[in-house]
């Protein structure tokens, strides 16, 4: 039937893709750290409610710039100081500060004056500033490093910018510094910058990702077929399924994200697979000296089915991503089952169709190398058939082996393990944590439980408790809170003493210094209370030291604040949105047991529909459950986090893997079907579908062990990882999967 269309098909696909061109050009690219929070979590939702009453808590953008061996230098200061003038100006710059543009509040017997934090026009003045602000925690790891070789630009910026309103401000700031001559000596931290670096990254990662790709699958294809027409068949499905599918995400208007390389790996690895089955079978068909027509029609009834079968399993297993709580993962799993179904259709109806239309002599070189693979195949079968006991027993040894470094798994997540190796965005992050507070924020939001106001003394005195406390962990070097103003103006009020540096002791003195707040210091408190007054801040930035210690940080706060505040007068709750992120590291492991208990529930229903018999059901799962082990043994021995993107791994192995043992045992059951003893129908079905099995692993290894060059570290982690396991699936397709078959099976 497909064959009497064939060239109505092309040009329906020659059309197809025609619209895909354009299409694939609208394709945009995103990246927010908001797409890893996971979906209707209780912390998140209340996270939404306390920035609308407050503000986002990632709305900053900080400048350091480096000057050693001190920055206390006049040349550097003048310029330090122009170019914190010219950043107010910058777009969608809301209020900046800097050490050459705050002054100090001094009291004097005529009244509260002001100094600046830095004399600049007096060098001789330098020694005592530097003393000053390095002594004064206000300051130090926030806008001065604690060597002094160092100060930051701090600007707040715009809440919830988007990708066109970061790349405005980083490339307007990106100009100021090459105009100061201060590009070599800056770094840059904040939300705009990661969103820019990163999106600018996804898109030398896909491309790159796309190029080796193409260049692994020419020389494979080379390997194999030897004549240009065969290679340009099989490279032209490849790459015309890949561009449907980029077309198709045009069209639908999806964003691509953090996640999105593999998209090209993935597309021409399943491409590739599918091809090398369809193509195989048609030669051997060919070579049984049947017609082209017969031959085609024989390939399509026998490996068909089989191909479609592989294709349903692979996107079942991207499918089960939705049992993500990330919507980031969930839209990869969906798009990526997708592109799987796109790959197979075009391999189905278009390669057939151009495939019909040529010899064997034309799309493929003779080569005399038959008997060299009979010779390895009928090893494989011999060693399944001679030694299956030692077979068993090996596999047995190894998954002990395994449950041991399964065992050792980590969900320990933390940012700098999914920044690009080596790259700016990466050494500009690691210098704010070495240096400075760092980038993650933490909230600690406080409500009044009773009549008084989150502003009044009782109440802050309880707040300033939680900040000291937190501060003591010695991973949190930065906190704001309404107690910190008034520690402020107490220090003013004892002539700026680092002792005073104290909440108010009495009443008397707070509402003093009330007065001073409401008067001068109006803007800071706003952003730390709430419009009704009930509920106030600590808005603090914690060190990248990983979630689960974060998490065990965060149970610690929790008692203490429980043992050691009044509760009935307050309620204490952390959030922000790096608590936020931190939970993918709870959710990970739950979602990834649902999403493979969902895949291995379906595929199993689609064997059972294939072999009807719960015993062949069971030998198919083994073989293919293993490698998961292998995979997850590999991440505890070797120390690798288990987070979202390496998750993905998990769907990814068990929908490919599958695959080979899908062929296998559809072969197995067709000789079945004609008659054969089982002995004789493992011999003919290793015979038939090894080597095709045996090329498509190795075309699968190789595409994603070529992740091994990507400087992003979940993706090198992810390629790695299903590059090996791949090769662990296919020794177990063709040694336990046949030992299994000879031994359990009637």
């Amino acid at each position: 039937m497909l064959l009497k269309f064939r060239k109505p098909i092309i040009v329906l696909f020659i059309l197809m893709s025609t619209f895909s061109v354009y299409f694939g050009t609208q394709l945009k690219f995103s990246f927010s750290f908001d797409q890893f929070f996971p979906k209707g979590d209780p912390d998140l939702e209340f996270y939404k409610k306390f920035s609308k009453e407050f503000e986002s808590d990632d709305n900053f953008l900080l400048l350091a710039i480096e000057n050693k061996p001190t920055v206390f230098d006049s040349s550097f200061l003048a310029t330090f100081h122009h170019l914190s003038l010219a950043v107010k100006e910058a777009p969608h710059i809301t209020r900046v500060q800097s050490l050459t543009t705050l002054s100090v509040p001094v009291k004097t017997p005529f009244g509260i004056t002001a100094i600046p934090m830095i004399h600049m026009d007096s060098p001789e003045y330098y020694e005592s500033d530097s003393t000053n602000l390095i002594n004064d925690e206000r300051l130090v790891y926030n806008l001065i490093d604690s060597a002094g070789t160092s100060m930051v630009i701090a600007c707040k910026t715009k809440s919830d910018l988007g990708m066109d309103e970061s790349r405005e401000l980083t490339d307007r700031v990106d100009s100021l510094l090459v105009s100061y001559r201060l590009s070599q000596n800056a770094h840059i931290l904040g939300r705009a910058y990661f969103q820019r670096e990163l999106v600018d990254f996804q898109k030398k990662e896909m491309m790159m990702a796309f190029i080796t790709s193409i260049i692994l699958v020419t020389f494979i294809m080379f390997l194999i077929y030897r004549k240009p027409i065969g290679i340009a068949i099989s490279l032209g499905s490849i790459a015309l399924g890949l561009l449907l599918f980029m077309g198709y995400l045009g069209a639908a208007g999806v964003e691509l994200n953090a996640v999105s390389a593999l998209f090209p790996v993935i597309m021409l690895i399943v491409g590739s697979s599918d091809v090398i089955h369809i193509f195989s079978k048609y030669v051997d068909e060919l070579n049984k000296g049947n017609s082209k027509q017969i031959a085609m029609e024989i390939t399509i009834k026998e490996i068909g089915l089989a191909t479609f079968m592989t294709s349903a399993t692979t996107a079942i297993g991207f499918a089960s991503l939705y049992f993500s709580k990330l919507k980031t993962i969930q839209d990869f799993g969906l798009n990526a089952a997708i592109g799987v179904m796109i790959a197979y259709f075009t391999v189905l109806f278009f390669t057939t169709s151009v495939l019909s239309l040529f010899d064997k002599n034309q799309i493929i070189k003779i080569q005399n190398d038959g008997s060299r693979w009979t010779t390895y195949l009928e090893k494989i079968f011999r060693v399944t058939k001679v030694y299956q006991k030692r077979i068993f027993i090996i596999f047995l040894a190894l998954l002990m082996i395994f449950a041991l470094g399964i065992s050792k798994i980590s969900t320990n997540y933390n940012i700098e393990d999914n920044l690009p190796r080596g790259s700016k965005v990466t050494t500009d992050f690691l210098f704010f944590e070495k240096n400075y507070a760092g980038f993650r924020p933490l909230e600690f939001a406080i409500e009044s439980k009773t009549e008084e106001k989150a502003d009044d003394y009782l109440i802050l005195k309880e707040v300033d408790k939680i900040e000291q406390k937190a501060k003591s962990t010695g991973v949190i070097k930065s906190s704001l809170s309404l107690a910190t103003l008034y520690r402020s103006i107490n220090k003013m009020n004892n002539s700026n003493a680092k002792e005073s540096y104290l909440f108010p002791e009495d009443e008397e003195s707070f509402y003093a210094a009330q007065k001073i707040v409401e008067r001068g210091l109006k803007d800071e408190s706003n952003v730390l209370l709430s419009k009704d007054q009930q509920k106030t801040r600590i808005s603090a930035r914690i060190s990248d030291i990983g979630a689960d210690k974060i998490k065990a940080l965060g149970t610690e706060l929790d008692d203490w604040v429980n043992k050691n505040i009044d509760t009935s007068l307050i309620s204490v709750k952390r959030t922000g949105t790096g608590l936020i992120l931190d939970k993918n590291s709870e959710y990970v492991t739950k979602s990834l047991l649902q999403g493979l208990g969902f895949s291995i529930l379906i595929i199993s229903v689609l064997m059972a529909f294939l072999f009807t018999s719960f015993r062949m059901l069971v030998v198919a799962l083994i073989p293919n459950v293993i490698p998961l082990l292998f995979a997850a043994a590999i991440i505890g021995y070797f120390g690798i986090e288990l987070e979202a993107g390496v998750a993905i791994m998990f769907s990814i192995i068990f929908g490919i893997a599958v695959d080979d043992s899908i062929h296998f045992l559809s072969k197995f059951k067709l000789c079945l079907t004609h008659g054969m003893p089982k002995e004789k129908a493992i011999h003919t079905t290793i015979h038939e579908t090894g080597k095709a099995i045996i090329f498509t692993t190795i075309v699968m290894f190789f595409g994603f062990f070529l992740m091994v060059f990507s400087v992003n570290p979940p993706t090198f982690t992810v390629g790695v990882l299903i590059a090996v396991t791949l090769v662990s699936a296919l020794v177990c397709d063709l040694l336990l999967l046949p030992a299994l078959l000879l031994r359990f099976t009637k």
